[in-house]
Parts: structure tokens; sequence; C-alpha cells
């Protein structure tokens, strides 16, 4: 199981970016298997992120908290994808938000300090890294755009589009908070949009 998890890796990367096996393999060769337990803390507030997560199983959240505790979902993750506080990674800052398991969750994670070595050695790996953070920082545009523009109907359509399984992996009062929407709502969209 664990080989097939860096198989996975590698081809994930070759499908999603133009780079050589050798690089591929340097890339690889710096992740270990890690798991997580339902509802746990991989990243907290004011903590900098140390590794870089490729998400084999279960489903993950970004999330932030006002100063009375009220919680607003920025980001779902799931299998086969990267997560972390992406921002917080990349500046060596401290972070501003969560990263939280939803399920019980199986991953391979690299340090990010080993991640950034490569990135210094190895150009073509730069060149991915680059690529995918500007990849979600488009991702990120995208949101902001269906949260300004958006009635909460095309939310819900956007997101069901988008990530037509989320209803089935993700409690709906996340889905609820990630489209910007009163619980209440949502159970009322659940209703009356066909699915």
């Amino acid at each position: 199981m664990q080989e097939d998890s860096f198989q996975h890796l590698a081809q994930f990367v070759k499908e999603h970016f133009v780079l050589p096996d050798k690089s591929v393999a340097e890339f690889v060769s710096i992740w270990s298997s890690f798991s997580a337990v339902r509802k746990e803390l991989l990243t907290q507030e004011g903590e900098q992120e140390k590794y870089l997560y490729f998400v084999l199983e279960g489903v993950q959240r970004v999330y932030a908290l006002n100063n009375e505790g009220k919680e607003a979902t920025l980001i779902f993750t799931y299998a086969p994808s990267f997560g972390g506080v992406l921002d917080a990674m990349m500046t060596s800052q401290k972070s501003k938000y969560y990263y939280e398991t939803l399920t019980p969750s199986s991953f391979l994670r690299a340090p990010i300090t080993e991640v950034k070595r490569l990135m210094h050695r190895n150009p073509e790996i730069a060149s991915m890294i680059n690529i995918g953070v500007s990849q979600a920082l488009g991702g990120v545009l995208d949101r902001l755009v269906e949260l300004q523009l958006m009635s909460s109907e095309e939310k819900f359509r956007t997101l069901l589009a988008r990530s037509p399984h989320i209803l089935t992996l993700v409690p709906h009062k996340y889905l609820a908070s990630y489209l910007g929407i009163d619980a209440t709502n949502f159970s009322k969209l659940m209703n009356s949009v066909k699915i």
C-alpha cells in the first residue's frame, strides 16, 4: 500500500505538470506517509506550516475564525490533491488559518524545508511549484467572484458542478460556511434545487 501511495503521487505529478522522470523521482523522494484521525488539527492559527500534504484518503478543510469564534470554511481538500495552508507554507510566516481533517485521513507529506531546498536546487521543480501556486491563486480568485457576485442558489449549483460528490463527503454545516450562507438557507437549497 505504501509503495502504491508514492506511485500515485508520481503519477499525479506527471499528469498535471511537465517534469522529467528524474525530477519526479527527486520530488517524490522527500515524502513520507502520515495519517490523522477525524477532526485533527494539522495546522493551527499562529503556527508555521511545516508540511505540504498530498491527500490520499479523507476530507480536510482550511478555515478561519473571527474574534467571536465564528468559523468560515475557505477550502476543502480531498484525494487526489495537495493540501496545507499555502500562504504560510510559501512565505514561512505564521498561519492565519487552521487546517483540519473532517474524516480520518491518509496523506503523504513533505517537510516544507525540503520542498524549498528542492526548489532552490532544481529549477524544474521550482517551476512546477510556481505553476501549482498560480493555479491555486486562480481558484481563490474564482471563489471570490462566486462569493461576491452569485446568489446562494448560483453558488450552490456552481459547487455541485465543480464537485458533485461533495454533498456525500462533507457535513452540510461546512458546505454552508464555504458558500457563505446560513445553514438554514442551505437546507432550503437542498430541498428546492434539483440535483
